[in-house]
């Protein structure tokens, strides 16, 4: 039959319902689309493409005869379940943190790059969602001026900790609201109350004093982009239901004008310059859903450095920060017949 079979593993979760949603928008021809999750989650149904399936639990046998397997369920999961279906032929596109810093496994953003697909043993792994967004604005910066440095602060929607999290802060918003204090401090996903209030804390805190969360930031930069460039990571968590924004410090090599970088920026893929402050343009979080570019805005020269820049990013976390990226994986996957490297 003409097309591919492609299992999507945490279907039921926030990010797996949007790779399903960016499966059906993208060109792979799709014979087969099995939405897999948890046995709790088993029997829901799931349109695609003009047909119905129902979300069965995430067994072995689910992966026989499978072209494609897109994991959102979760490191354990994917420790479990990946080898399994690699075994079955599949070819495994991984969201969780578990594979990233294999060395034998590609970590991937397609505008960055796309040919370390071509050396994918079976498993392919999907970044960090706030690293993708950044280096889709530092792989252009680099080729052209050479990052030396990059000073990240992130301010990271609840999203990023899925439905569970989604909830808690619409509960302790409601709450706060209406003046029911003992509700609202009522906590279960964060160490705190997420409703107005910022939490510089985004996975665990590691020895050095860093979050993991941060780590990743430095670690998958230096895999995909570049190890001598120094990444200085801060992580936050805020009250925003879906939307990613950064704001970065950037030290570069090479002279540049910022007209330059606008015109590098602008002709980037994946990219979208939403810059003119004088009438409060420019990138937030609101505008950024449901869309699948990066945008970048507040570009300005540190004047405190001789090669000194300042840039505002913004992305849907769930889009390319996760979905997207994922599904742009399986096209050039799909582009290259599915052949693994020898």
């Amino acid at each position: 039959m003409y097309g591919l079979r492609i299992v999507v593993v945490g279907s039921a979760g926030a990010v797996g319902t949007e790779m399903i949603k960016t499966l059906e928008r993208s060109k792979i021809p799709i014979r087969e689309l099995i939405p897999a999750d948890t046995e709790e989650n088993e029997g829901k149904p799931v349109v695609f493409r003009g047909r119905e399936y129902r979300t069965i639990e995430t067994v072995p046998e689910v992966f026989r005869g499978t072209d494609i397997a897109l994991f959102s369920a979760g490191a354990e999961a994917s420790a479990e379940l990946a080898p399994i279906a690699v075994e079955e032929g599949a070819v495994v596109i991984d969201n969780s943190a578990q594979w990233r810093m294999d060395p034998t496994v590609p970590l991937v953003v397609p505008e960055v790059n796309i040919e370390a697909v071509q050396r994918h043993r079976g498993i392919i792994a999907n970044p960090n969602c706030s690293t993708i967004q950044m280096l889709l604005v530092l792989g252009p910066l680099h080729r052209y001026y050479e990052v030396k440095r990059v000073v990240v602060s992130t301010y990271q929607a609840v999203s990023g900790s899925g439905l569970k999290a989604i909830e808690e802060l619409k509960r302790q918003s409601i709450a706060f609201l209406q003046g029911e204090i003992d509700e609202a401090e009522r906590h279960s996903v964060y160490p705190h109350r997420i409703a107005f209030n910022a939490l510089p804390h985004i996975d665990v805190f590691m020895e050095e004093g860093y979050t993991k969360e941060e780590m990743k930031m430095v670690k998958e930069t230096h895999k995909i982009l570049d190890p001598k460039i120094r990444v200085c990571p801060t992580a936050v968590r805020i009250p925003v239901f879906r939307g990613h924004s950064e704001a970065l410090n950037i030290e570069v090599e090479n002279s540049f004008t910022i007209e330059e970088v606008v015109n590098i920026l602008s002709t980037a893929s994946g990219v979208k310059v939403v810059d003119d402050p004088t009438k409060a343009i420019y990138p937030i979080a609101s505008e950024a859903e449901g869309k699948d570019n990066v945008f970048v805005g507040r570009i300005r020269r540190d004047p405190t450095l001789m090669h000194g820049l300042n840039l505002w990013v913004v992305s849907d976390n769930l889009r390319k920060g996760a979905a997207l990226n994922a599904v742009q994986i399986a096209e050039a996957l799909y582009n290259r017949m599915l052949t693994p490297a020898t």
